[in-house]
């Protein structure tokens, strides 16, 4: 593969980051309520599934998945329901407001740990990334590549997502003070909560 080819694969995949969606969510929320190591370990966390997907992709797995309408509603519905659970998580939080003070220095190593395990399962239940990459490398690796080219369209894709979510962990957590003030942080659980739960019905009913 040609860096031409890299550069514009970046770019595709950027364009679908940036887009609002659970990932740009799960991100938002941790790096908003535990701080930007947080907010950093989603973006890890997402960025090991895009790349986990694009593997499996150059395998032929990610388009049996896609190709099976069993395999898919299992996937879609169990990303489904992970959602709604972060969302009822979100919402039954604001409905208590009962918040401690944020640290100053943010989520210590469990929470880090849990942060990435969101943004992981996250991304690898949602069949929307699936069908993303089995409609997108086609365009750009070309017929008999190798493993070589495979696991570099892996790595792009991988780099691309933690480089933006890690911008908008470090974006996020810089207002972290003024967004985690009890009323404030009641209303962002409150919306987030909503929009994890309607993102999960979503992919649920689509």
């Amino acid at each position: 593969m040609t860096v031409t080819q890299l550069l514009a694969l970046g770019g595709v995949v950027l364009l679908a980051a940036m887009s609002p969606g659970p990932d740009f969510v799960i991100v938002t929320r941790n790096a908003m309520m535990s701080g930007r190591r947080a907010g950093m370990a989603c973006a890890a966390g997402i960025a090991a599934g895009v790349f986990g997907w694009a593997m499996v992709t150059a395998l032929g797995i990610a388009g049996l998945l896609a190709a099976s309408a069993v395999a898919f509603t299992v996937v879609k519905l169990a990303g489904a329901a992970y959602l709604v659970l972060l969302g009822v998580r979100a919402l039954l939080a604001a409905r208590r407001g009962d918040y401690a003070a944020p640290s100053a220095e943010g989520a210590g190593p469990a929470g880090a740990l849990a942060a990435f395990r969101q943004g992981l399962v996250t991304n690898l239940l949602n069949p929307k990334v699936a069908v993303f990459f089995v409609a997108l490398l086609p365009q750009f690796v070309p017929a008999g590549a190798s493993a070589v080219d495979h696991l570099a369209v892996a790595v792009v894709a991988a780099g691309v997502s933690i480089t933006w979510f890690t911008l908008l962990a470090g974006v996020v957590s810089v207002l972290r003070r003024v967004l985690t003030t009890r009323r404030v942080r009641r209303t962002i659980d409150a919306v987030m909560g909503t929009l994890l739960v309607g993102l999960g019905v979503r992919i649920a009913v689509q």
